[in-house]
């Protein structure tokens, strides 16, 4: 019997994984913020990284396909 998959479900998945993941992106952008800020340096490349973060779970409501579900999510960390 084959296996079904809700694919609302997975898209739901997808974007909480991506949400876990980008927790600690923004964290450090932020920090890259505040210092650009302090030393008076440009933060057009920060601010443009930070939305794409902020975008990022959005682009689960494009995908059609598992395969680009999976292509969304962040690289599993390697287990030493």
């Amino acid at each position: 019997m084959p296996v079904l998959i809700n694919f609302g479900k997975a898209k739901e998945e997808t974007k909480q994984q991506i949400r876990y993941a980008r927790v600690d992106l923004l964290l450090e952008q932020d920090v890259a913020f505040m210092k650009a800020v302090e030393s008076g340096s440009d933060t057009s490349s920060i601010v443009i990284e930070k939305q794409r973060l902020r975008d990022w779970p959005q682009e689960a409501d494009k995908a059609s396909t598992l395969e680009e579900l999976k292509s969304l999510l962040p690289p599993k960390p390697i287990e030493a």
